[in-house]
């Protein structure tokens, strides 16, 4: 079915809207954790607390000793498994705090 010129999908407005008012980063930033939902383990995906985005820098905070040492061992596996996912040019770099 063929949308109608003012027809969009929610998706599509709820990504005119955080371009509009700057909040894209925060909207990328949710994406990478609905990511690492799927991903990960759903014990492993609890130690998680927060994925926030930063001058195209990923920062997630993990409570987990043993998880924050495996993310920082495998930074660039992470990184790219993002980068092909979100596209290269938006993220440059990971921090594991």
């Amino acid at each position: 079915m063929k949308q109608k010129k003012r027809e969009y999908q929610s998706f599509e407005l709820v990504k005119s809207f955080a371009r509009i008012y700057g909040f894209e980063d925060k909207l990328v930033a949710f994406e990478i954790k609905n990511f690492l939902e799927d991903y990960l383990d759903e014990s492993l995906f609890k130690e998680i607390r927060s994925v926030n985005l930063e001058n195209g820098c990923i920062m997630i905070t993990i409570d987990s000793p043993l998880l924050k040492h495996d993310f920082k061992m495998r930074k660039d596996f992470y990184l790219k498994k993002f980068q092909d996912k979100f596209g290269t040019d938006q993220f440059h770099d990971l921090q594991v705090l």
